[in-house]
């Protein structure tokens, strides 16, 4: 994979362009504060996990919140668990000169990114199962998590992409799989059904 996305490969290349053309063009003392905020929220996908945990409470959306889990829980195995250890990738600020890094180092490697895949990954599952609106911003905050990766210069933009198409793959072969005919298997909706909550 270095040959591919290593530096000096075409990729890399655009990547550097687009992150030092963030940091040069958009990056402002406003957008700082709020892109670090928003891309904080994705810290071992709390906030991913927050928007599953809700749904989980209500009967009425207890269904798309198990089927989010099970989404999520995939990617994070594809992702964290395989993809980032056997591409090995290295961060963007510690490969391309004069990038700064405006949050504190990351602790693992930065092909695909984790952040955005778990959000695509909860946001896929609710643009196909959620009315339109609430789909709508569920992909909206994962887009938005994506772009906070790059912003902030932890993640290059083929990290984030790839991430994206993951989260998409994770929650379309949970919904197509899992949620035949419009519902759960009967064993998942008994144990979705035992769930506490209102």
């Amino acid at each position: 994979m270095e040959a591919v996305l290593g530096p000096g490969s075409p990729i890399f290349n655009m990547d550097a362009r687009i992150l030092l053309f963030l940091q040069e063009y958009v990056r402002n003392p406003v957008l700082d504060i709020i892109m670090k905020v928003y891309t904080t929220l994705g810290n071992k996908a709390a906030l991913a996990i927050a928007m599953v945990l809700v749904l989980l409470c209500f009967k009425k959306t207890r269904e798309v919140g198990f089927l989010m889990a099970v989404s999520l829980v995939l990617e994070v195995l594809l992702n964290n668990g395989l993809l980032k250890n056997l591409v090995a990738r290295v961060r963007p600020y510690e490969l391309i000169d004069g990038l700064k890094l405006i949050v504190g180092e990351a602790d693992d490697w930065s092909f695909p990114s984790g952040h955005t895949g778990a959000f695509f990954a909860v946001a896929g599952v609710a643009a196909f199962l959620l009315p339109r609106k609430w789909g709508i911003l569920g992909i909206v905050l994962a887009v938005l998590m994506g772009f906070s990766r790059l912003y902030v210069g932890i993640h290059y933009p083929s990290d984030v992409i790839a991430a994206a198409l993951l989260g998409m793959l994770t929650s379309v072969l949970t919904v197509k799989v899992l949620f035949r005919e419009g519902k759960l298997p009967p064993r998942m909706r008994k144990f979705a059904e035992k769930l506490p909550g209102v």
